[in-house]
């Protein structure tokens, strides 16, 4: 298919500007993401090169081989909330859009809880993918140890290591951020093909070195201390449910894409179906090619353990080099997903600061001090692992329960608005004419299932389990750290709410905005 004439884009770009309008915003931020760079925005939150490569020996420790399983259960489960975030994109296309989305269909309240609980999980996510880079680069060279002589993160030199490691990742991702969503978009894309190439090139030599046949994902292992190993099994679900997030970040920058009623509901699922891929084919090839499922490394060591029995040491460290660039990249995704999170709840007056929140750079057509902001209080939380690294990754699991909860107030409220009869069969179309997606009669089915799988998890990411929260057993408090932390970020949200402020943009019902003919004719002939 040709390239669209710039008549046909101008035309296009001005009709995306149109229906921004019909929702009350204008359009300030530039539109320069593509299909591909809307895709690599969700690809590279969910980053399964970076996340498996931290995770796999949490979920082999819980449930041995069989934990595989529950990555099919989540995928299947995300993918429910997925499609319902397809079609809310396709009707809403906005920034910062899980507080959009819960707002047009819960109300301000809600709403604002969704942009709560998703800003500083997002923040805490973004922090937890940069302290990777402790991991990979001093095994790449030594040299990349500054601080003390010991790289283990729990050590007080490597805990202090990847706090500057991650601080510099961080300038790096935030001054890409202000430099405008072009920078982001070709930074993001080039990472995301090497991503994906070194995930094909992961896959291929684990299967290359294949101990064992795939049957050994039917192998249950051990089932450590929970009483059975169905309950083995669910906690080894962490890991899946910790690594398959962010697929939506597509939306997020719904303002920033072109065609994004078309563009991005396609690449929310796109993204959360390629991770769930490759990231199977890895955790089966990591199992096949495991030099032991018995002798405790693969629990303790995970998938690093795998690949330096299979690589030699040159295509180890090339390998490395891919993983850095994928935590990158997934460090960079996430801070703009969060910073455009914060510019959407600014522009609505919902912050302290809303009007320099939502001030966009003319020239870059970025929001310059959500960027600035989400990655100082980046910085801020890696300085926690320096006092004390169980606290913070206490943290990174209780941000796992916020981003599940605030997608719940997405999927719920829907359900709720499906039961008094909203229909998305209404003859809407794209800037291109085509129909909205839509789930159709099945809506309801997959909204609640999508709701019931939701619920599921966040009891499940909630659940007072020592092996997560106080592995140490040194404080028997921390065991509680779900619920409690919960409580406290929604008591702390009671406050922060704006109470008394009337929203100066109230959630209409927008017009379906009519295509201009010319552009119809102009997109056919330049198809």
């Amino acid at each position: 298919m040709k390239s669209l004439t710039p008549t046909a884009r101008s035309l296009k770009a001005s009709n995306d500007s149109n229906e921004l309008g019909e929702f009350g915003y204008e359009q300030q931020l530039h539109r320069n993401l593509g299909r591909f760079a809307s895709f690599a925005a969700g690809f590279s939150f969910v980053s399964i090169l970076t996340t498996i490569f931290q995770l796999f020996g949490l979920g082999f420790g819980f449930g041995g081989p069989a934990f595989f399983w529950t990555w099919i259960v989540v995928f299947l489960g995300q993918y429910l909330v997925a499609l319902c975030f397809a079609e809310l994109a396709a009707r809403y296309p906005l920034s910062g859009a899980i507080y959009q989305w819960s707002r047009r269909m819960g109300g301000e309240v809600l709403g604002w809880f969704g942009g709560w609980f998703m800003i500083l999980a997002q923040t805490v996510t973004a922090a937890a993918a940069a302290i990777a880079m402790q991991v990979v680069l001093p095994n790449i060279w030594t040299g990349f140890q500054i601080i003390g002589e010991d790289p283990t993160l729990t050590s007080p030199s490597g805990a202090a290591n990847a706090v500057l490691l991650g601080s510099i990742l961080l300038v790096i991702t935030t001054t890409i951020n202000c430099l405008g969503v072009k920078w982001m978009s070709w930074v993001t894309t080039t990472g995301v093909v090497c991503e994906i190439i070194g995930v094909i090139a992961v896959i291929g030599v684990l299967f290359a070195h294949a101990q064992r046949g795939p049957q050994v994902v039917f192998d249950t292992g051990l089932p450590g201390e929970q009483p059975g190993y169905v309950w083995a099994w669910i906690a080894s679900g962490l890991m899946a449910a910790y690594v398959m997030v962010g697929f939506g970040s597509a939306g997020e920058l719904s303002e920033e894409t072109r065609n994004p009623r078309r563009v991005a509901p396609k690449t929310i699922r796109m993204a959360l179906t390629v991770s769930a891929l490759g990231g199977g084919l890895m955790i089966i090839g990591a199992l096949m090619a495991a030099p032991s499922l018995t002798d405790g490394r693969l629990a303790t060591e995970g998938l690093p353990y795998v690949l330096d029995t299979v690589l030699n040491s040159p295509w180890g460290t090339i390998l490395l080099v891919d993983v850095a660039i994928a935590v990158l990249i997934c460090t960079l995704a996430i801070q703009t997903a969060a910073s455009r999170l914060m510019f959407s709840m600014a522009r609505d007056g919902r912050l302290p600061m809303s009007k320099q929140l939502a001030h966009v750079n003319r020239r870059t057509g970025t929001p310059i001090l959500p960027s600035i902001l989400i990655g100082l209080a980046c910085v801020v939380v890696l300085l926690v692992n320096v006092g004390n690294d169980a606290i913070f990754a206490t943290l990174t699991s209780v941000c796992i329960i916020l981003i599940y909860l605030a997608y719940l107030l997405v999927t719920g409220p829907l359900l709720y608005r499906r039961i008094k009869g909203w229909n998305t069969r209404d003859g809407a179309t794209d800037a291109e004419g085509y129909p909205l997606f839509s789930l159709g009669r099945f809506g309801f089915a997959v909204n609640l299932a999508a709701v019931i799988y939701g619920s599921v998890m966040v009891v499940n990411l909630a659940w007072p389990r020592v092996e997560v929260y106080n592995p140490s057993g040194d404080m028997p408090l921390m065991q509680w750290a779900g619920p409690l932390s919960v409580a406290i970020v929604v008591g702390a949200g009671l406050l922060a709410f704006p109470w008394g402020r009337v929203h100066p943009n109230p959630v209409t019902v927008p017009r379906t905005v009519p295509i201009p003919a010319d552009f119809t004719k102009s997109s056919a002939s330049a198809s």
